[in-house]
């Protein structure tokens, strides 16, 4: 029995993560970073290439969409989601676009009023607010950057490069103007909401073929991931509020720290990742040391960076190994 917990959103920048955990007692990730076997990889969408054995980047569309129940089959898909820009430190900066929370009909106007300016290019389908894909005629010849990696960054290096790019960064300028103005957006500005002010392409791809991972289960509410598990027949099951029997190797992800950024709300990321070393870290630690749980994995993720340590047994007796705080792992 082997846990995997994914959790995008833990590694920051050091002086940020200091300067959030300084007084944060986590002797459960200390325990599990020192004595744990680590391994490094550049982010959470490389190491999901990786053990799902496709290559990166990967087409996130597909996979979403074959996630929210709908059907690929073997068409070229882009996701193209409303997003909010804002201005922050000087610069335009992506919103966390889990804030916009489109209801329904929102989200159809919104959808409707741009649909005729991506027309030529192919359909805009909805499995679910906020997450619009874009069926293409033909392939985009674009790089993009993910939208869950993109969050909180400035916009302008992220924007669609490539060949097709400059075109692309041109629809995204007419489209613009045209959400600022539509009525859901100014019924929005007026509540105090935050408004959609643009779209972001990302993740283009037709579905691909993964390589069996040995996973039996996956706990969690990602699109993306219930997309890849899926393809191999791994049972999707609800992220469970704490640690719980485990059969087989399951893969879990929490995405409590995406929903706070300490940059943003210190105080509601401390509170996220006190919650995970109480409900989830510190009882599958002790699982691993009484043998219930052969091995621990976890997978930090953040920053374009990424830590994998592994635990079992074993290395919890390995005492020279030193407790190692969150923020002695980032640069």
């Amino acid at each position: 029995m082997h846990l995997t917990l994914l959790v995008p959103g833990l590694l920051w920048p050091r002086e940020i993560l200091r300067d959030t955990t300084f007084d944060l007692p986590l002797p459960a990730l200390s325990q599990l970073l020192g004595r744990g076997r680590r391994a490094h990889f550049t982010g959470e969408e490389a190491w999901l290439a990786s053990v799902f054995g496709i290559a990166a980047p990967l087409p996130a569309a597909s996979l979403r969409l074959l996630g929210d129940g709908g059907d690929p089959a073997q068409h070229e898909w882009l996701c193209l989601d409303p997003v909010h820009w804002r201005v922050g430190d000087g610069a335009i900066v992506l919103d966390d676009p889990a804030r916009l929370d489109l209801d329904a009909d929102e989200d159809q106007a919104l959808r409707e009023l741009v649909a005729p300016l991506f027309a030529h290019l192919g359909d805009i389908v909805a499995p679910a607010p906020g997450r619009w894909q874009l069926r293409l005629r033909q392939p985009a010849a674009i790089q993009t950057a993910p939208l869950p990696t993109a969050v909180g960054r400035q916009v302008d290096p992220a924007l669609p490069a490539g060949d097709d790019g400059g075109s692309w960064r041109k629809l995204l300028a007419e489209a613009q103007p045209m959400l600022h103005a539509h009525r859901v957006n100014r019924q929005r500005e007026a509540r105090g909401q935050p408004t959609a002010n643009s779209l972001w392409p990302w993740g283009a791809g037709r579905l691909p073929t993964a390589a069996p991972t040995g996973f039996r289960t996956f706990w969690g509410n990602d699109a993306v991931m219930k997309g890849l598990c899926s393809l191999e027949g791994i049972v999707v099951e609800p992220l469970p509020p704490g640690f719980t029997k485990v059969r087989g190797d399951v893969l879990a992800r929490h995405d409590a720290l995406l929903r706070s950024p300490p940059s943003d709300d210190a105080a509601g990321w401390r509170a996220a990742l006190a919650c995970i070393e109480e409900a989830w870290l510190a009882p599958a630690l002790a699982a691993v040391k009484s043998g219930v749980l052969r091995r621990l994995t976890l997978v930090a993720c953040g920053h374009a960076r990424g830590v994998q340590v592994t635990i079992g047994r074993g290395d919890l007796w390995r005492f020279w190994r030193k407790p190692v705080a969150l923020a002695d792992l980032a640069p």
